[in-house]
């Protein structure tokens, strides 16, 4: 079968906010008959989780903790306008780290929050949270348009939209600008290798969960094919970025949504751009019932430039999580401890 009539079809559709009906013809099509694996909304169908969660509502006007606030707020400045919500721990103080997080599609900020549990361990270590909002006006599924090339650049559409909710936080909060660091689910973790590529001057260091390499797509159908196969090809990657940004990446050996591939070429792309030669310790263990391999790439010094984490039998969720939110796995090891662990040892002054 061509695929011009399937294309032709999925276009409109896209067009039409239809992201689940386009995946659904293209994967057709791509999989030569083969019924589409469960995928994510970003990415386009439902995910291999079942995608029950807490109704979470007024977070806004609610502690989450005995001890934090969750706040809304608001950027609006000429790159546009985008809505956003910040943790801030009971003892806030000047000069604290920031972490950025990116929800994956159809998920909000609190849904984003309560998975990971990304806002306790805020106030468990001290720093601060910021949740940028995607609208379904934006995306009819809420993802970040990771794949369309308006959203790939420094400067331009969402991750201008992203840059300045950290400058703002910045501002507003007087936090450590050499300690920002960003991290995504799925779309939200493309989104977030994008805004290390774009704004290596910004972040510390960036985790992906689920997610794709930094231009593994430029538009709805390459998407589709690197969430099956990869996508880091010459051709689709944008000008690499200026200097190295330290990486930690988790992902499901099990993940029918974004293919465990996309982690791989995550992480030869960032080992690449360290410019230096690395050695690799691989390392094993157990946690929650599931078994994870760890590989860890050290420079000469033995600093920790990139982690490479692998769950065996996990699909994709947050690992890890809790499942009162969505798409989170409650088995594995903790996700959100482990970027904050690795995102803690690293600064833009290389302390």
């Amino acid at each position: 079968m061509t695929l011009q009539l399937p294309m032709a079809g999925a276009l409109r559709r896209t067009r039409d906010g239809d992201l689940m009906g386009a995946t659904a013809l293209i994967r057709a099509s791509l999989g030569g008959g083969i019924s589409p694996a469960p995928v994510d909304a970003p990415d386009g169908v439902v995910i291999d989780l079942k995608p029950e969660r807490v109704t979470v509502e007024n977070m806004a006007t609610k502690p989450v903790s005995p001890h934090g606030r969750f706040e809304p707020r608001q950027h609006a400045g000429s790159a546009g306008r985008i809505d956003y919500m910040l943790y801030r721990p009971a003892e806030v103080a000047p000069g604290m780290p920031l972490v950025v997080m990116l929800h994956g599609c159809t998920q909000s900020p609190e849904d984003f929050a309560l998975g990971t549990g990304m806002n306790r361990l805020a106030d468990e270590l001290g720093f601060l949270v910021a949740y940028p909002r995607q609208t379904q006006s934006a995306n009819q599924q809420r993802c970040w348009n990771w794949f369309r090339p308006g959203d790939q650049e420094r400067g331009r559409g969402e991750p201008a939209l992203i840059a300045a909710v950290v400058r703002d936080v910045i501002a507003a909060e007087r936090a450590d600008a050499t300690r920002v660091y960003i991290a995504g689910l799925s779309a939200g973790g493309a989104a977030a290798a994008i805004m290390a590529g774009a704004y290596p001057d910004l972040f510390a260091a960036v985790g992906i969960h689920s997610g794709l390499a930094c231009g593994a797509a430029r538009d709805l159908p390459g998407a589709l094919a690197a969430m099956k196969r990869g996508g880091a090809r010459g051709g689709n990657r944008p000008e690499a970025a200026s200097r190295f940004v330290p990486l930690i990446t988790f992902h499901g050996d099990r993940d029918r949504t974004v293919h465990e591939t996309n982690a791989r070429e995550i992480v030869a792309a960032a080992t690449a751009a360290t410019g230096v030669a690395v050695q690799v310790e691989v390392e094993t263990g157990k946690v929650g019932g599931r078994s994870y391999t760890r590989a860890s790439s050290h420079d000469g010094a033995g600093r920790v430039l990139v982690e490479q984490w692998t769950v065996v039998g996990a699909g994709h969720a947050w690992s890890g999580g809790n499942p009162a939110g969505s798409y989170a796995d409650a088995a594995g090891p903790n996700a959100s401890r482990e970027m904050v662990r690795f995102f803690m040892e690293q600064s833009r002054t290389g302390g």
